[in-house]
């Protein structure tokens, strides 16, 4: 089923949207890799991708080693006195009982020697690299594409429940060429005649995927189908939001507007992480994974890439703001356990660590075996992820 909405979707998409994910992943690591260095921790390999080594080169002046590895998904960065074995606790007290007690900030290379603060900003640096690399996105964005503006394009962002547009099957990404045959000129000038026609038979030509396809759908109210702008509620409306048009802005304006659209996105995503964490059986089934986020970019890759681009910074903060989670494996699990050593003055003990290893673990395996199995089944019956 994961093979048949590949292809569906585009193979090039898909990889474009690895790559994206890959560098959003690496640029989180370098966040780390940066902080290290400059804490005088050794870094004993920064590598892009995973799996066998592809290319590799040793700096003989730092001693790291900088490797491109087959698998284009993520990176690392090993840092001298990490075991990914071990828990944050436990290679502290191991450190300190071959060493002095507490650690000399900048005694050695070794992660375990810095002081907690030390080792708690290096943490920290991954995902607040993730926060700043979104904003700069939206920047680029902005800056190269523009920022929406109140036009339209002709592509269908989303589509109403038991709309016209629905039960004939249009979809998000999916582009009109025609109304009645006459080619579409604008988004503008689709929604005009489309509000225009209510109550006539309109014949609809659209391309997805390269392929062009066509039906046969009857306007109706706006207000039928959960319009609230009253200025089209007794127009004709066939049930979808059109994708909003790019207008080029000068860097003042740019910085700006994106300034003010990492606002929205900081919103966003902090407000479904607070509505699933609050309301997790409402909201559960709206969470989408690795496969539903890819299935979801391949369909705004058709609007074009200033809308990608939004996309890839919302997926950055999240990545920031996911990681920053009190859960073991990821960085907030860390940070969790460098913040009690520094209330408590010593590590945590080992058999508090070991429990809360074991129960957030399985939390965690648990939440992305959901996730993922939602993800693949909503694609495989065609409900996308819209």
């Amino acid at each position: 089923m994961l093979l048949a909405a590949i292809t569906f979707t585009g193979f090039g998409k898909v990889v474009t949207f690895l790559v994206m994910l890959s560098v959003l992943i690496v640029l989180h690591e370098l966040g780390h890799f940066i902080v290290a260095r400059r804490s005088g921790v050794h870094v004993n390999e920064f590598s892009v991708g995973m799996g066998p080594k592809i290319l590799g080169w040793k700096s003989p002046r730092t001693g790291t080693q900088y490797s491109l590895r087959a698998l284009p998904i993520g990176g690392y960065c090993a840092m001298f006195g990490e075991d990914a074995k071990e828990g944050e606790a436990e290679q502290q007290r191991e450190y300190r009982e071959h060493h002095d007690a507490p650690p000399r900030p900048g005694a050695d290379a070794n992660f375990q020697a810095k002081s907690a603060w030390q080792r708690l900003g290096i943490i920290v640096a991954g995902p607040f690299a993730n926060f700043v690399v979104a904003y700069i996105i939206l920047l680029v964005g902005a800056l190269a594409f523009g920022v929406a503006s109140d036009t339209v394009q002709p592509v269908v962002a989303e589509v109403v429940h038991d709309s016209p547009a629905a039960l004939h099957g249009l979809k998000p990404g999916d582009r009109i060429l025609a109304l009645d045959g006459v080619t579409v000129a604008s988004g503008d000038a689709l929604m005009s005649v489309i509000h225009a026609s209510l109550g006539k038979s309109l014949t609809v030509d659209y391309e997805r995927n390269g392929a062009r396809y066509e039906f046969d759908a009857q306007p109706v109210t706006c207000a039928s189908i959960g319009s609230v702008q009253p200025q089209i509620r007794n127009k004709g409306c066939i049930g979808f939001t059109p994708a909003p048009a790019f207008a080029r802005v000068g860097v003042g304006a740019a910085f700006v507007a994106s300034a003010n659209e990492y606002g929205d996105v900081a919103d966003n995503v902090v407000g479904s992480l607070g509505l699933l964490v609050t309301h997790f059986t409402t909201y559960a089934s709206q969470v989408s994974g690795v496969v539903g986020m890819g299935q979801a970019a391949t369909t705004i890759q058709s609007f074009g890439w200033g809308p990608y681009l939004t996309l890839a910074a919302t997926i950055s903060f999240a990545l920031g703001l996911f990681n920053l989670l009190p859960i073991p494996a990821l960085d907030g699990g860390r940070m969790a356990f460098v913040i009690a050593e520094i209330i408590r003055g010593k590590p945590v003990d080992p058999e508090r660590e070991g429990i809360v290893h074991l129960a957030g673990f399985a939390v965690l395996m648990m939440l992305m075996l959901v996730i993922a199995a939602h993800d693949i089944s909503r694609i495989a019956s065609g409900q996308g992820v819209f």
